[in-house]
């Protein structure tokens, strides 16, 4: 019967920094940004209105 590997624990002080760097992901250019926020919100009106 083979053992289960054991897994190093994390080191508590470099995972914290990692985490935030998570997150929405957002369009740095002015012009692309303000299509894909019109584009998300599209998507979202219609996924409101075809699930209701």
């Amino acid at each position: 019967m083979k053992r289960a590997k054991r897994l190093k624990p994390r080191n508590p002080v470099a995972v914290q920094p990692l985490l935030q760097k998570g997150g929405a992901h957002e369009r740095k250019d002015e012009k692309k940004s303000a299509r894909a926020r019109a584009k998300a919100r599209l998507q979202r009106r219609l996924r409101e209105e075809f699930t209701s």
